[in-house]
Protein backbone atom coordinates (compact mmCIF):
# COMPACT_ATOMS: atom_id res chain seq x y z
CA UNK A 1 0.00 0.00 0.00
CA UNK A 2 1.31 3.32 -0.94
CA UNK A 3 1.82 6.51 1.19
CA UNK A 4 -1.17 8.51 1.48
CA UNK A 5 -1.57 12.01 -0.38
CA UNK A 6 -0.63 14.80 1.45
CA UNK A 7 -3.80 15.97 1.67
CA UNK A 8 -5.25 12.77 3.11
CA UNK A 9 -2.48 13.26 5.98
CA UNK A 10 -3.00 16.55 6.65
CA UNK A 11 -6.75 16.35 7.42
CA UNK A 12 -6.34 13.17 9.24
CA UNK A 13 -3.58 15.39 11.48
CA UNK A 14 -5.52 18.13 11.89
CA UNK A 15 -9.07 16.05 12.36
CA UNK A 16 -6.97 14.01 15.06
CA UNK A 17 -5.77 17.15 16.68
CA UNK A 18 -9.18 18.91 16.62
CA UNK A 19 -10.68 15.85 17.99
CA UNK A 20 -8.40 14.64 20.87
CA UNK A 21 -9.47 18.51 22.30
CA UNK A 22 -12.58 18.16 21.67
CA UNK A 23 -12.24 14.92 23.53
CA UNK A 24 -10.25 16.35 26.33
CA UNK A 25 -12.91 19.74 27.05
CA UNK A 26 -15.70 17.20 27.36
CA UNK A 27 -13.84 14.98 29.78
CA UNK A 28 -12.59 17.69 31.75
CA UNK A 29 -16.33 19.43 31.33
CA UNK A 30 -17.63 15.68 32.58
CA UNK A 31 -14.73 15.99 35.59
CA UNK A 32 -16.24 19.17 37.21
CA UNK A 33 -19.82 18.77 36.84
CA UNK A 34 -19.17 15.14 38.51
CA UNK A 35 -17.03 17.00 41.17
CA UNK A 36 -19.57 19.91 41.54
CA UNK A 37 -22.81 17.41 42.17
CA UNK A 38 -20.88 15.79 45.22
CA UNK A 39 -19.74 19.24 46.61
CA UNK A 40 -23.53 20.21 46.68
CA UNK A 41 -23.60 16.77 48.49
CA UNK A 42 -21.25 16.98 50.77
CA UNK A 43 -21.91 20.69 51.35
CA UNK A 44 -25.75 19.86 52.26
CA UNK A 45 -24.62 16.93 54.44
CA UNK A 46 -22.42 19.74 56.36
CA UNK A 47 -24.98 22.15 56.86
CA UNK A 48 -27.43 18.86 58.15
CA UNK A 49 -24.57 18.04 60.60
CA UNK A 50 -24.33 21.66 61.83
CA UNK A 51 -27.66 21.60 62.40
CA UNK A 52 -27.87 17.95 63.99
CA UNK A 53 -24.96 18.56 65.95
CA UNK A 54 -26.52 22.21 67.53
CA UNK A 55 -29.96 20.04 68.45
CA UNK A 56 -28.79 16.71 69.55
CA UNK A 57 -25.53 17.98 71.32
CA UNK A 58 -26.34 15.90 74.59
CA UNK A 59 -27.75 12.87 72.77
CA UNK A 60 -25.94 9.40 73.38
CA UNK A 61 -24.60 7.22 71.45
CA UNK A 62 -27.03 5.36 68.93
CA UNK A 63 -29.21 5.87 66.08
CA UNK A 64 -30.93 9.16 65.15
CA UNK A 65 -33.15 8.67 61.80
CA UNK A 66 -33.30 5.04 60.37
CA UNK A 67 -34.96 5.54 57.24
CA UNK A 68 -32.36 5.03 55.26
CA UNK A 69 -34.09 4.53 51.89
CA UNK A 70 -35.70 8.50 52.02
CA UNK A 71 -34.23 10.81 49.46
CA UNK A 72 -34.88 13.18 52.21
CA UNK A 73 -32.23 15.06 53.54
CA UNK A 74 -30.67 13.66 56.48
CA UNK A 75 -32.13 9.67 55.60
CA UNK A 76 -29.33 8.19 57.89
CA UNK A 77 -27.52 9.42 61.13
CA UNK A 78 -26.09 8.32 63.83
CA UNK A 79 -24.06 9.02 66.83
CA UNK A 80 -21.17 6.69 67.61
CA UNK A 81 -17.84 6.50 69.73
CA UNK A 82 -14.61 5.06 69.97
CA UNK A 83 -16.12 1.60 71.12
CA UNK A 84 -18.99 1.68 68.84
CA UNK A 85 -19.05 -1.59 66.92
CA UNK A 86 -16.78 -3.73 68.60
CA UNK A 87 -17.20 -7.21 70.35
CA UNK A 88 -19.20 -5.98 73.50
CA UNK A 89 -19.90 -2.73 73.29
CA UNK A 90 -23.21 -1.94 73.60
CA UNK A 91 -26.06 -0.64 70.87
CA UNK A 92 -23.90 -2.70 68.40
CA UNK A 93 -27.23 -4.02 66.76
CA UNK A 94 -28.93 -0.72 66.33
CA UNK A 95 -26.92 1.04 64.11
CA UNK A 96 -28.30 2.01 60.81
CA UNK A 97 -24.44 2.94 59.33
CA UNK A 98 -21.46 0.94 58.82
CA UNK A 99 -19.24 2.19 61.12
CA UNK A 100 -15.13 1.14 60.48
CA UNK A 101 -12.23 2.32 62.41
CA UNK A 102 -11.94 5.22 60.45
CA UNK A 103 -14.83 6.03 61.84
CA UNK A 104 -14.14 5.72 65.88
CA UNK A 105 -10.83 7.28 65.26
CA UNK A 106 -12.89 10.73 64.21
CA UNK A 107 -14.72 9.70 67.46
CA UNK A 108 -11.14 9.55 68.95
CA UNK A 109 -10.20 12.45 67.94
CA UNK A 110 -7.20 11.37 66.04
CA UNK A 111 -8.56 11.84 62.68
CA UNK A 112 -10.53 14.88 61.01
CA UNK A 113 -13.60 14.57 59.62
CA UNK A 114 -14.46 13.05 56.10
CA UNK A 115 -16.66 12.40 52.89
CA UNK A 116 -16.93 8.47 51.98
CA UNK A 117 -19.26 6.83 49.47
CA UNK A 118 -21.28 3.70 50.59
CA UNK A 119 -23.92 1.34 49.75
CA UNK A 120 -26.81 0.85 51.88
CA UNK A 121 -29.42 -1.56 51.21
CA UNK A 122 -28.73 -1.86 47.34
CA UNK A 123 -28.56 2.12 47.25
CA UNK A 124 -25.24 4.62 46.64
CA UNK A 125 -24.98 6.67 49.47
CA UNK A 126 -23.13 9.66 50.49
CA UNK A 127 -21.33 9.34 54.29
CA UNK A 128 -20.22 12.21 56.20
CA UNK A 129 -18.46 11.41 59.30
CA UNK A 130 -17.74 14.33 61.88
CA UNK A 131 -16.41 14.52 64.88
CA UNK A 132 -18.76 16.08 68.29
CA UNK A 133 -18.24 16.95 72.05
CA UNK A 134 -17.07 14.03 74.37
CA UNK A 135 -15.18 11.44 72.14
CA UNK A 136 -18.42 11.51 70.52
CA UNK A 137 -19.06 11.08 66.42
CA UNK A 138 -21.91 11.77 63.94
CA UNK A 139 -22.13 9.62 60.80
CA UNK A 140 -24.67 11.46 58.19
CA UNK A 141 -25.86 10.23 54.94
CA UNK A 142 -27.84 10.89 51.96
CA UNK A 143 -29.03 8.95 48.70
CA UNK A 144 -26.77 10.35 46.32
CA UNK A 145 -29.48 9.08 43.31
CA UNK A 146 -29.80 12.98 41.69
CA UNK A 147 -25.84 13.25 41.59
CA UNK A 148 -25.57 9.66 40.18
CA UNK A 149 -28.23 10.63 37.87
CA UNK A 150 -27.22 14.41 37.00
CA UNK A 151 -23.48 12.61 36.57
CA UNK A 152 -25.17 10.05 34.39
CA UNK A 153 -26.89 12.90 31.85
CA UNK A 154 -24.07 14.62 31.63
CA UNK A 155 -21.59 12.13 30.74
CA UNK A 156 -24.62 11.07 28.07
CA UNK A 157 -25.02 14.63 26.52
CA UNK A 158 -20.67 15.66 26.72
CA UNK A 159 -20.69 11.92 25.04
CA UNK A 160 -22.94 13.14 22.38
CA UNK A 161 -20.99 16.32 21.79
CA UNK A 162 -17.83 14.35 22.10
CA UNK A 163 -19.05 12.59 18.85
CA UNK A 164 -20.15 15.24 17.32
CA UNK A 165 -16.94 17.48 17.86
CA UNK A 166 -14.92 14.46 16.30
CA UNK A 167 -17.42 14.34 13.29
CA UNK A 168 -16.66 17.83 12.69
CA UNK A 169 -13.22 17.75 13.67
CA UNK A 170 -13.06 15.42 10.11
CA UNK A 171 -14.81 17.91 8.43
CA UNK A 172 -12.87 20.76 9.54
CA UNK A 173 -10.25 18.92 9.25
CA UNK A 174 -10.68 18.01 5.06
CA UNK A 175 -11.23 21.51 4.50
CA UNK A 176 -8.64 22.71 5.91
CA UNK A 177 -6.57 20.66 4.36
CA UNK A 178 -8.55 21.63 1.06
CA UNK A 179 -8.13 25.06 1.65
CA UNK A 180 -4.64 25.21 2.14
CA UNK A 181 -3.65 23.03 0.28
CA UNK A 182 -5.23 24.49 -2.81
CA UNK A 183 -2.37 26.04 -4.30
CA UNK A 184 -0.42 23.28 -4.03
CA UNK A 185 -2.87 21.15 -5.90
CA UNK A 186 -2.95 24.21 -8.70
CA UNK A 187 1.01 24.08 -8.59
CA UNK A 188 1.15 20.38 -9.24
CA UNK A 189 -0.96 20.65 -11.89
CA UNK A 190 0.56 23.33 -13.53
CA UNK A 191 3.99 21.31 -13.11
CA UNK A 192 1.95 18.54 -14.89
CA UNK A 193 0.50 20.89 -17.51
CA UNK A 194 4.06 22.05 -18.00
CA UNK A 195 5.36 18.72 -18.93
CA UNK A 196 2.62 17.48 -21.13
CA UNK A 197 3.28 20.97 -23.31
CA UNK A 198 6.84 21.64 -22.44
CA UNK A 199 5.29 25.17 -22.52
CA UNK A 200 6.79 27.55 -19.74
CA UNK A 201 4.74 30.34 -19.79
CA UNK A 202 1.80 28.78 -17.58
CA UNK A 203 1.00 30.09 -14.15
CA UNK A 204 -0.31 29.11 -11.40
CA UNK A 205 -3.62 31.36 -10.31
CA UNK A 206 -3.67 32.91 -6.83
CA UNK A 207 -7.13 34.90 -6.05
CA UNK A 208 -7.05 38.03 -4.49
CA UNK A 209 -7.47 37.21 -1.22
CA UNK A 210 -4.53 35.11 -1.33
CA UNK A 211 -2.41 37.97 -3.08
CA UNK A 212 -3.71 40.46 0.32
CA UNK A 213 -2.86 37.68 3.10
CA UNK A 214 0.40 35.59 1.73
CA UNK A 215 1.27 32.40 3.69
CA UNK A 216 4.12 29.84 2.97
CA UNK A 217 2.45 28.09 0.54
CA UNK A 218 0.62 31.37 -1.22
CA UNK A 219 4.53 32.41 -1.69
CA UNK A 220 5.11 28.77 -2.57
CA UNK A 221 3.01 29.93 -5.75
CA UNK A 222 4.76 33.12 -5.95
CA UNK A 223 7.99 31.80 -6.00
CA UNK A 224 6.69 28.63 -8.37
CA UNK A 225 5.52 31.51 -10.93
CA UNK A 226 8.75 33.31 -10.86
CA UNK A 227 10.68 30.43 -11.01
CA UNK A 228 8.71 29.61 -14.51
CA UNK A 229 9.10 33.51 -15.35
CA UNK A 230 12.88 33.02 -15.41
CA UNK A 231 12.63 29.88 -17.15
CA UNK A 232 10.42 30.72 -19.71
CA UNK A 233 12.64 34.02 -20.34
CA UNK A 234 15.72 31.20 -20.24
CA UNK A 235 14.31 29.03 -23.32
CA UNK A 236 13.60 32.16 -25.24
CA UNK A 237 16.55 33.38 -25.11
CA UNK A 238 18.14 29.85 -26.52
CA UNK A 239 15.32 30.07 -29.13
CA UNK A 240 16.74 33.46 -29.82
CA UNK A 241 20.46 32.47 -29.55
CA UNK A 242 19.99 28.97 -31.95
CA UNK A 243 18.41 31.53 -34.46
CA UNK A 244 20.67 34.47 -34.16
CA UNK A 245 23.70 31.96 -34.26
CA UNK A 246 21.77 30.25 -37.62
CA UNK A 247 21.14 33.81 -39.37
CA UNK A 248 24.84 34.76 -38.46
CA UNK A 249 26.59 31.67 -40.14
CA UNK A 250 24.04 31.34 -42.61
CA UNK A 251 26.04 33.92 -44.96
CA UNK A 252 29.84 32.75 -43.96
CA UNK A 253 28.85 29.20 -44.45
CA UNK A 254 26.92 30.20 -47.69
CA UNK A 255 30.42 31.76 -48.64
CA UNK A 256 32.46 29.13 -47.44
CA UNK A 257 30.78 26.35 -49.65
CA UNK A 258 30.46 28.47 -52.99
CA UNK A 259 34.24 29.24 -52.70
CA UNK A 260 34.88 25.77 -51.67
CA UNK A 261 33.04 24.92 -54.92
CA UNK A 262 35.23 27.30 -57.26
CA UNK A 263 38.26 26.01 -55.73
CA UNK A 264 36.89 22.32 -56.62
CA UNK A 265 37.17 23.36 -60.00
CA UNK A 266 40.23 25.56 -59.30
CA UNK A 267 41.30 24.10 -63.07
CA UNK A 268 39.12 26.27 -64.62
CA UNK A 269 40.20 29.36 -62.96
CA UNK A 270 42.58 31.38 -63.62
CA UNK A 271 45.90 32.02 -61.04
CA UNK A 272 44.11 35.35 -59.71
CA UNK A 273 40.71 33.80 -59.36
CA UNK A 274 42.04 31.19 -57.48
CA UNK A 275 44.07 33.27 -55.03
CA UNK A 276 40.99 34.91 -54.30
CA UNK A 277 39.10 31.97 -53.69
CA UNK A 278 41.52 30.58 -52.04
CA UNK A 279 42.08 33.79 -49.27
CA UNK A 280 37.97 34.30 -49.49
CA UNK A 281 37.97 30.58 -47.86
CA UNK A 282 40.52 31.43 -45.09
CA UNK A 283 39.01 34.66 -44.17
CA UNK A 284 35.74 32.99 -44.15
CA UNK A 285 36.91 30.26 -42.14
CA UNK A 286 38.31 32.13 -39.66
CA UNK A 287 35.29 34.32 -39.00
CA UNK A 288 33.16 31.09 -38.81
CA UNK A 289 35.92 29.41 -36.37
CA UNK A 290 35.65 32.76 -34.12
CA UNK A 291 32.00 32.83 -34.41
CA UNK A 292 31.62 29.19 -33.04
CA UNK A 293 34.46 30.01 -30.19
CA UNK A 294 32.22 33.09 -28.78
CA UNK A 295 29.46 30.82 -28.81
CA UNK A 296 30.87 28.40 -26.71
CA UNK A 297 32.50 31.13 -24.61
CA UNK A 298 28.92 32.36 -23.86
CA UNK A 299 27.76 29.00 -23.30
CA UNK A 300 29.98 29.30 -19.67
CA UNK A 301 27.85 30.63 -16.94
CA UNK A 302 30.79 31.25 -14.48
CA UNK A 303 34.80 31.32 -14.33
CA UNK A 304 36.39 28.22 -12.64
CA UNK A 305 37.40 28.90 -9.61
CA UNK A 306 40.34 27.20 -9.35
CA UNK A 307 42.00 29.55 -12.20
CA UNK A 308 41.00 32.61 -10.26
CA UNK A 309 43.97 34.48 -8.83
CA UNK A 310 45.04 38.31 -7.41
CA UNK A 311 46.33 40.00 -10.51
CA UNK A 312 47.58 43.90 -11.20
CA UNK A 313 44.77 45.30 -13.00
CA UNK A 314 46.64 48.39 -14.12
CA UNK A 315 49.59 46.49 -15.72
CA UNK A 316 46.74 44.17 -17.95
CA UNK A 317 44.75 46.91 -19.07
CA UNK A 318 48.79 47.94 -20.29
CA UNK A 319 49.60 45.17 -21.82
CA UNK A 320 45.60 45.14 -23.56
CA UNK A 321 46.35 48.47 -24.76
CA UNK A 322 49.70 47.64 -26.49
CA UNK A 323 47.82 44.90 -28.35
CA UNK A 324 45.30 47.26 -29.73
CA UNK A 325 47.44 49.73 -30.26
CA UNK A 326 48.97 47.05 -32.68
CA UNK A 327 45.80 45.82 -34.24
CA UNK A 328 44.67 49.76 -35.18
CA UNK A 329 47.08 51.79 -35.66
CA UNK A 330 45.55 54.42 -36.77
CA UNK A 331 43.64 54.87 -33.32
CA UNK A 332 45.72 57.02 -30.95
CA UNK A 333 44.44 55.14 -27.46
CA UNK A 334 45.54 57.39 -24.48
CA UNK A 335 45.40 55.61 -20.97
CA UNK A 336 45.36 56.91 -17.32
CA UNK A 337 45.80 54.25 -15.15
CA UNK A 338 45.88 53.62 -11.49
CA UNK A 339 47.75 50.60 -9.69
CA UNK A 340 44.99 48.17 -8.02
CA UNK A 341 44.85 44.73 -7.52
CA UNK A 342 41.31 42.65 -8.48
CA UNK A 343 41.06 38.87 -8.02
CA UNK A 344 39.76 37.03 -11.43
CA UNK A 345 41.43 34.88 -14.68
CA UNK A 346 43.94 37.19 -16.47
CA UNK A 347 42.83 35.35 -19.55
CA UNK A 348 39.27 35.90 -19.55
CA UNK A 349 39.50 39.51 -18.41
CA UNK A 350 42.42 40.10 -20.83
CA UNK A 351 39.55 38.93 -23.40
CA UNK A 352 36.94 41.63 -21.97
CA UNK A 353 39.20 44.57 -22.44
CA UNK A 354 40.29 43.38 -25.94
CA UNK A 355 36.26 43.16 -26.63
CA UNK A 356 35.86 46.26 -25.42
CA UNK A 357 39.38 48.33 -27.20
CA UNK A 358 38.39 46.80 -30.32
CA UNK A 359 34.81 47.79 -30.17
CA UNK A 360 36.08 51.34 -29.20
CA UNK A 361 38.61 51.64 -32.39
CA UNK A 362 35.86 49.81 -34.76
CA UNK A 363 33.41 53.09 -34.16
CA UNK A 364 36.30 56.11 -33.57
CA UNK A 365 37.16 57.69 -37.28
CA UNK A 366 40.52 57.73 -38.08
CA UNK A 367 42.65 59.92 -35.97
CA UNK A 368 40.11 60.07 -33.25
CA UNK A 369 41.36 59.06 -29.72
CA UNK A 370 39.79 56.36 -27.50
CA UNK A 371 40.74 57.25 -23.80
CA UNK A 372 41.30 54.64 -21.13
CA UNK A 373 41.06 55.59 -17.74
CA UNK A 374 41.24 53.13 -14.59
CA UNK A 375 40.57 54.79 -11.08
CA UNK A 376 40.05 53.24 -7.08
CA UNK A 377 37.35 55.07 -5.90
CA UNK A 378 35.14 54.98 -2.35
CA UNK A 379 33.01 52.51 -4.03
CA UNK A 380 35.78 50.29 -5.68
CA UNK A 381 37.38 50.00 -8.92
CA UNK A 382 36.05 52.20 -12.29
CA UNK A 383 37.51 51.63 -15.44
CA UNK A 384 36.42 53.17 -18.36
CA UNK A 385 36.66 53.13 -21.86
CA UNK A 386 35.38 55.90 -24.13
CA UNK A 387 35.81 56.88 -28.38
CA UNK A 388 34.71 59.99 -30.20
CA UNK A 389 32.46 58.13 -32.80
CA UNK A 390 28.73 58.25 -33.58
CA UNK A 391 28.00 57.03 -30.28
CA UNK A 392 24.74 54.93 -29.11
CA UNK A 393 21.83 55.89 -30.32
CA UNK A 394 18.65 56.25 -27.43
CA UNK A 395 16.80 52.85 -28.93
CA UNK A 396 19.87 51.15 -29.20
CA UNK A 397 21.21 51.71 -25.67
CA UNK A 398 19.13 49.38 -23.69
CA UNK A 399 20.57 46.40 -26.54
CA UNK A 400 23.96 46.77 -27.28
CA UNK A 401 24.67 44.04 -24.49
CA UNK A 402 21.94 41.65 -26.41
CA UNK A 403 23.45 38.63 -28.06
CA UNK A 404 24.05 39.46 -32.21
CA UNK A 405 22.32 42.76 -31.39
CA UNK A 406 23.83 44.81 -34.17
CA UNK A 407 23.10 48.78 -34.04
CA UNK A 408 22.53 50.21 -37.95
CA UNK A 409 25.81 52.14 -37.73
CA UNK A 410 27.35 48.63 -36.74
CA UNK A 411 25.90 46.74 -39.36
CA UNK A 412 28.36 47.70 -42.03
CA UNK A 413 31.24 46.93 -39.93
CA UNK A 414 32.98 43.65 -39.61
CA UNK A 415 31.84 41.63 -36.48
CA UNK A 416 29.33 39.07 -34.88
CA UNK A 417 27.73 41.33 -32.36
CA UNK A 418 28.76 38.90 -29.62
CA UNK A 419 31.73 40.70 -28.33
CA UNK A 420 29.82 43.12 -25.81
CA UNK A 421 27.73 40.32 -24.50
CA UNK A 422 31.02 38.10 -24.09
CA UNK A 423 32.24 41.10 -22.05
CA UNK A 424 29.27 41.82 -20.16
CA UNK A 425 29.28 37.91 -18.97
CA UNK A 426 33.19 37.92 -18.23
CA UNK A 427 32.33 40.86 -15.98
CA UNK A 428 29.42 39.50 -13.89
CA UNK A 429 31.38 36.34 -13.42
CA UNK A 430 34.02 38.22 -11.76
CA UNK A 431 31.34 40.27 -9.59
CA UNK A 432 31.45 43.56 -11.44
CA UNK A 433 29.36 45.18 -13.71
CA UNK A 434 29.50 46.65 -17.29
CA UNK A 435 27.39 49.56 -18.41
CA UNK A 436 27.38 51.81 -20.96
CA UNK A 437 26.72 55.21 -21.40
CA UNK A 438 26.49 58.37 -23.56
CA UNK A 439 28.58 61.16 -22.33
CA UNK A 440 28.62 64.69 -22.86
CA UNK A 441 30.60 66.00 -26.50
CA UNK A 442 29.48 62.58 -28.20
CA UNK A 443 31.11 59.43 -28.71
CA UNK A 444 30.43 55.75 -26.28
CA UNK A 445 31.44 54.95 -23.00
CA UNK A 446 31.71 51.57 -21.75
CA UNK A 447 32.55 51.83 -17.48
CA UNK A 448 33.33 48.18 -16.08
CA UNK A 449 33.25 48.63 -12.10
CA UNK A 450 34.97 46.39 -9.34
CA UNK A 451 33.02 46.72 -5.85
CA UNK A 452 35.20 47.11 -2.97
CA UNK A 453 36.49 44.05 -1.52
Amino acid sequence: MGRAPLRTRLALITSVAVALVALGVCAAAFVVIRYELVRQLDLQLTQQANLIAQEKRDQPAGPLYGECVWLSAPACAQIVTPRTGLPGARGGGDLVLPVTDATRAVAAGSRPAYNSDITLRGHRMRLLTTPLRGHRALELAIRSDTADQGVRQAGRLLGAVGAAGVLLAAGLGYLASRTALAPVTRLTATAERITATRDPAHRIELSAAERRRPDEITRLADSFNTMLGELQQSVAAQRRLVADASHELRTPLTALRTNAELLARADRLSDSSRDRAAAALGRQLREVTGLVNDLIELARDEEPQPLVEPLRLDELVARCVEQARGHWPDTPFGTELAACTVYGVPARLARLLSNLLDNAAKFSPPGAPVDIRLAVTADGIDLTVRDHGPGIAAEDLPHVFDRFYRSRQARALPGSGLGLAMARQIARAHGAELTAERPDGGGACFRLRFPRA
